[in-house]
């Protein structure tokens, strides 16, 4: 700068010292002193413009240019401070809501998972007609792992819960076993330790466990010195070998604090018609997932030729472990981008025609400028200069509140929903988050910086200086601004159908028919050592103790047991058949329930036809069980289910059990899911060491938990218990709910933004129509037309606007509605009620609007108005 401002002076002291050498000479040849000067400075020239030409050479004018156009955009931005509140807000509030959006989206959808080269990774399982993706049994994995050419690993996992003996008393803490290549497909090296050995998973090597990171500090305070030790898990012992990384969590199974190594020994282990595996695998270099599955379907095609019982009907499904762990959030995730995304788009447009009014407004000075000497180029600049301030604090302050924003919905999450979605752990303004922000934001200030001098052509400018009204000035822009609120209506018609359909659908699933009544029902789990409690008899005595104790509490009127409440999801099916009909070998997959008998009664489920269970029928009576009415329909269509009898494939002796009851349907699985064929077994006839409390009180349920907890650790204090919830809680925090509550949620907040801004939009647009035609009005006025004639004038230019945005807006939400057909429950894409209704609202907040500035002409004066400009 110092330089620079030398520079200056020396140019300022050449021109003085020239001038004045000039003046001298004039005086010599008899000039006077003022004349002298005069002739001096006119034989000189334009001092500005010699300094100007002389800058122009220097390295540094475009800098120089570039401050000038900054602070005249500034100057200008500030002499329209409502202009240029309104323009950064409505920018800040389509950049904060699109880039949040699209922080999710990057969490889930772009960035790669935590694994080596995850991009090889795929999720294995067997398909079958109820459930395309089922679990795999022991013995087809092991099946599946020898035959394929396509993985270069393949292993498996499966959930488990274990009984942890603490200072405090025994505690439940959850895990998972897993085969011994497991982390090793994964790419994940343990932090502390080593990683279990090939073979560790059979049935002879020593047990042994490992820890995730958040078990290691809650169980064991972050010691290094674990490994080695002995620790006690369900009643087994298991030596820790290591501690997986901090960063390391499998979504699938993400509370995890314990994987065990698989030891195949139980029942449904070693029976290949038992599913209980879930299995991942790398795929090998050059090999796609349509090669892998296409491998695999061969391999089941085999295995079912050469075991028809267990495997008949069995297929395979190879899909990239990031879809099993993304699972359903992709298409709500893009659904709220698209609307974020629209609701940018009207604020692009809202802002474009704030500028093309200010360009209008503005047009005599450009033009007086133009006259100076300003070049095209110059004021092109000087334009493109005021779009990027604009953009660059509404930028600013967009990607500021997106930061506020990503927390928010973050913290809207429920716990247990967050648990399985790793991937949005330090959700935040990463790189991709802030490259696309710049992006949106380069792209927003190209379309301010040329939109408004593109209408604005040199001639026109010319004309700018003899205007000598505006009656026909603004008509240009009067066609275009029609045209852009037109785009506005029809996208805020598009998020406004969206959210209607998504809030309709939400309420629908809200109020389906689960079945029983969900109100005061207290849920928890009960975990029984299977040291004392693996004998029948000795889990059927528990059960029967803790329904007796807490149907003696204060505030409980009924309790009872079920190895799985209602809405904890399909799935634990058995393959029935039936006593009497002819087999060909099908497998008829229900899900399978064992309750106990005031089960029903406490759900407050309809028994439709014949009787509950008795707390008498145990393994000492005849094998009984309730069937639902999908059941019912589907394998007794026209007949009376009552009295018949089903059993196993087999109809082995002890599997045969009579029917006695029809049970309205209860929702076992998600809100939204179908509901499926289900067996109820008497409890005392199917114990079970793991199973659930249900308990219905009269008074707030929250308030019965500690004493639940108490009552059962009188029995035992060995029995883990864990999972306590509230019904009506548990069917407002499932992950079908809140996905279908918070897209309808966000994207009717879009849409309510994109209402209120395209209405602004028309109201400008009729608003700066009437100011343009104020002479006309007077006129028409002065000829005798009446003002209602005056206003209907200005509403019939409304009613066309608004008129064909919503026809195109209508016909644009049915296309884009359809799109949402798979987030939809209960309702139509082209539900005609939500269209009526939006397109209703839409029509009456437009016709509001336009209302203002046709009633501000109907009052017009006529002579203010012939004096008008």
């Amino acid at each position: 700068m110092r330089r620079r401002k030398r520079m200056l002076e020396g140019l300022d002291e050449d021109i003085r010292d020239h001038i004045e050498r000039e003046t001298q000479d004039n005086i010599e040849r008899g000039m006077s002193p003022e004349e002298a000067r005069y002739a001096a400075v006119r034989k000189f020239g334009n001092v500005t413009l010699v300094k100007e030409e002389t800058r122009e050479v220097w390295s540094f004018v475009w800098l120089e240019q570039l401050l000038q156009d900054v602070r005249f955009a500034l100057r200008m931005l500030r002499k329209s401070p409502v202009f240029t509140v309104i323009a950064v807000l409505t920018l800040a509030l389509g950049i904060g809501a699109t880039v949040s959006i699209f922080a999710f989206v990057d969490a889930a959808l772009i960035e790669p998972l935590p694994y080596a080269n995850p991009a090889r990774l795929v999720g294995v399982t067997e398909s079958i007609a109820m459930f395309p993706r089922a679990s795999l049994s022991y013995l087809d994995y092991l099946d599946w792992k020898k035959l394929n050419k396509v993985f270069s690993s393949m292993d498996v996992w499966t959930g488990d819960g274990y009984l942890l003996r603490t200072p405090e008393g025994t505690q439940t803490a959850l895990g998972a076993r897993v085969s011994d290549g497991f982390f090793r497909t994964l790419g994940i090296t343990p932090m502390i330790g080593r990683d279990f050995y090939a073979g560790e998973d059979l049935l002879a090597a020593p047990r042994t466990v490992m820890l995730s990171y958040t078990g290691w500090q809650k169980w064991f305070g972050g010691r290094k010195d674990v490994p080695g030790q002995a620790i006690t898990l369900s009643g087994d012992s298991y030596t820790i070998i290591g501690v997986l990384p901090r960063y390391f969590q499998f979504a699938p199974r993400a509370e995890a604090e314990f994987y065990t190594t698989l030891h195949a020994s139980g029942s449904c282990d070693l029976r290949r018609s038992c599913h209980s595996l879930d299995g991942i695998a790398r795929l090998k270099d050059g090999v796609s997932v349509q090669t892998a599955l296409a491998d695999m379907r061969s391999i089941a095609a085999q295995l079912e030729s050469q075991y028809p019982d267990s495997n008949r009907g069995q297929g395979a499904s190879v899909v990239l472990l990031s879809d099993v762990i993304v699972g359903d959030i992709r298409p709500i995730l893009l659904v709220l981008l698209g609307g974020a995304a629209l609701l940018l788009l009207i604020a692009c447009v809202n802002v474009t025609s704030l500028l093309l009014v200010r360009s209008e407004i503005r047009k005599r000075e450009i033009a007086v400028r133009n006259v100076l000497g300003a070049s095209s180029t110059r004021l092109v600049r000087q334009f493109a200069t005021e779009g990027f301030l604009l953009v660059a604090t509404g930028g600013t302050l967009g990607l500021l509140s997106a930061e506020w924003i990503m927390q928010l919905l973050s913290k809207l999450i429920p716990a247990n929903m967050m648990a399985g979605m790793p991937y949005l752990q330090g959700l935040g303004l990463n790189f991709h988050v802030v490259a696309f922000a710049c992006t949106i934001s380069l792209l927003a200030a190209a379309l301010f910086s040329f939109t408004p001098v593109s209408r604005l052509s040199l001639s026109e400018m010319r004309e700018g200086l003899t205007e000598g009204g505006r009656g026909s000035a603004g008509t240009a822009w009067r066609r275009l601004g029609s045209n852009l609120v037109g785009v506005e209506l029809a996208t805020a018609m598009i998020l406004l159908v969206s959210a209607g359909l998504l809030g309709k659908s939400f309420y629908r699933l809200l109020h389906v028919d689960i079945g029983f009544q969900p109100d005061h029902l207290a849920v928890l789990y009960v975990v029984a050592p299977q040291v004392s409690y693996g004998k029948g008899e000795q889990a059927v005595a528990l059960g029967r103790q803790i329904v007796s104790r807490i149907a003696n509490l204060p505030g409980v009127k009924s309790v009872a047991i079920g190895s799985r409440v209602p809405l904890s999801g399909n799935g634990n099916t058995d393959w029935i058949r039936f006593v009497g009909r002819s087999y060909h070998g099908e497998h008829n997959e229900v899900n399978q329930r064992n309750v106990s008998s005031a089960y029903f009664t406490t759900l407050q489920a309809r028994i439709l036809r014949g009787r509950h269970f008795t707390d008498t029928e145990d393994a000492s009576t005849p094998n009984v069980v309730i069937i639902n009415q999908a059941l019912a329909k589907r394998y007794f269509p026209g007949e009376d289910p009552i009295g018949k009898r089903i059993g196993d494939d087999d109809l082995t002796p002890k599997s045969i059990k009579e029917i006695i009851g029809i049970v309205d349907d209860i929702n076992e699985g998600s809100l939204d899911s179908e509901i499926l064929p289900a067996v109820y077994y008497p409890f005392n006839q199917t114990p079970d060491t793991f199973f659930g409390v249900v308990v219905r009180t009269s008074q707030a349920e929250k308030s019965m938990f500690m004493t639940l907890d108490a009552t059962i650790h009188q029995i035992d204090p060995n029995i883990g218990i864990g999972g306590e919830s509230i019904m009506t809680e548990r069917i407002n925090d499932t992950q079908t709910a809140y996905l279908h509550r918070s897209s309808a949620w966000l994207v009717g907040g879009f849409a309510a933004v994109a209402l209120l801004l395209s209405v602004l939009g028309l109201y400008g647009v009729i608003a700066y129509s009437v100011s343009q035609r104020t002479r006309e009005i007077g006129i028409r006025m002065a000829l005798g037309a009446q003002r209602k004639s005056v206003y209907q004038l200005i509403m019939r230019e409304a009613a066309w606007l608004i008129g064909a945005g919503t026809i195109l807006g209508l016909v644009c939400s049915v296309a884009v509605a359809s799109l949402l057909r798979g987030l939809l429950f209960g309702v139509q894409s082209w539900d005609a009620p939500t269209l009526a209704v939006v397109a209703a609202v839409l029509v009456v907040s437009a016709l509001l609007a336009s209302y203002i500035p046709a009633y501000r002409a109907m009052r017009v004066d006529p002579m203010v108005a012939l004096r008008y400009e």
